[in-house]
């Protein structure tokens, strides 16, 4: 079966961006690839509907990715090039092709997931199995090494799907019910044996979902102290329905002086070592221990550019900190990128190394 996809791009504002990957890889998931995608300017409708018209006759599957504003613009040229109206939210269906008018992001994604591929599956008469595998610290190559090798034994039979971003992976190995079970299952093992000592999940989670189990489980709190991060830590814990339970307190440690008042950080650390440091990192970590009020810590001091800090250390250097009262452990990163990649990248690994520290 033959699918396609349209972007439909606002060029009223030429530096907006349409957020489609997010749809396409859930596309990926569902075993629906692409075999062409285009990308087109909604303000020339002619154009959006020559390419509606053209590969509705091609494909059996059309799926358009707008921005939400687009929504109903969208769904009136699908209408018209399937001379029939939409009878639901974002699908249209006739006996030749599926269209989906479908909004950019993670609202795209979860209209794919609970209605889009399950459509699709009907129309088949296939449905698709998916093991999910979450990884993060783990080096690209390593990765990706990992991936071909279970691509490999797959033998043609399966689909590796990875999505990598801010040093965590996630891997899918997609296959339908005509895959043999042990070929599905070589693969996987593949996968979880080469990366084992990087996953976190065996199931599609996040990483904070995944360290608020863990804290729930084992009755524990967890607080945080943030230098360079901004708070990304604790704000993507509290993110999570049910964190209250489990997180104390964030602290935002950015002078020298918080560092001293409100974590016990010693003076002298801080000026012989620095702020960025492996030593600084475990007092601000020991001294939200200190207080008594949680049994894990997470701590973060680093650079996160686009300038250092009158120092000679490099941009990117950061030390993470994650323990309980038996024990601290402080882990060096040189990360590359932007800011926001370093700083993204920091908070996903403080978070992999707290949950490390007590699964």
């Amino acid at each position: 079966m033959k699918y396609a996809g349209i972007v439909l791009r606002n060029t009223k504002n030429p530096l907006e961006s349409v957020d489609y990957v997010p749809v396409i890889d859930a596309l990926l998931a569902g075993g629906v690839f692409l075999d062409e995608l285009v990308l087109l300017a909604y303000d020339v409708p002619s154009k959006v509907s020559a390419a509606l018209l053209r590969l509705s006759t091609e494909c059996d599957g059309v799926f358009l990715v707008c921005a939400p504003a687009l929504l109903s613009s969208a769904r009136d040229a699908v209408s018209v090039a399937a001379e029939e109206p939409f009878s639901e939210e974002y699908l249209l269906e006739t006996d030749d092709c599926l269209f989906a008018v479908l909004p950019e992001g993670e609202r795209g994604c979860a209209a794919v997931r609970t209605e889009t591929i399950p459509r699709i599956d009907r129309r088949r008469h296939r449905s698709y199995a998916r093991t999910v595998i979450c990884t993060c610290t783990a080096p690209q190559e390593m990765v990706r090494s990992a991936v071909k090798k279970a691509s490999e034994a797959g033998e043609g039979r399966l689909t590796v799907h990875t999505v990598e971003a801010y040093g965590c992976a996630r891997i899918e190995v997609i296959y339908d019910q005509e895959t043999p079970k042990m070929t599905a299952d070589e693969a996987i093992r593949i996968l979880a044996t080469d990366l084992k000592d990087y996953i976190y999940a065996m199931e599609d989670v996040s990483l904070a979902e995944r360290l608020v189990e863990a804290l729930r489980l084992h009755r524990m709190h967890v607080s945080t102290a943030e230098s360079f991060t901004a708070g990304g830590v604790g704000r993507s814990i509290v993110q999570v329905p049910g964190a209250s339970d489990v997180f104390f307190e964030g602290i935002n440690a950015y002078a020298n002086r918080a560092k001293q008042v409100r974590l016990g950080v010693n003076e002298y650390t801080l000026k012989h070592k620095g702020a960025v440091s492996d030593e600084t990192a475990f007092e601000m970590a020991a001294g939200l221990l200190r207080e008594g009020n949680c049994e894990l810590a997470i701590a973060t001091t680093g650079l996160a550019g686009p300038g250092a800090d009158g120092t000679n250390k490099p941009v990117g250097l950061c030390f993470l900190a994650a323990g309980t009262r038996e024990r601290v452990r402080v882990f060096r990163f040189q990360l590359t990128g932007d800011r926001e990649t370093i700083t993204r990248t920091a908070i996903n690994y403080a978070l992999f190394l707290a949950y490390k520290q007590i699964a």
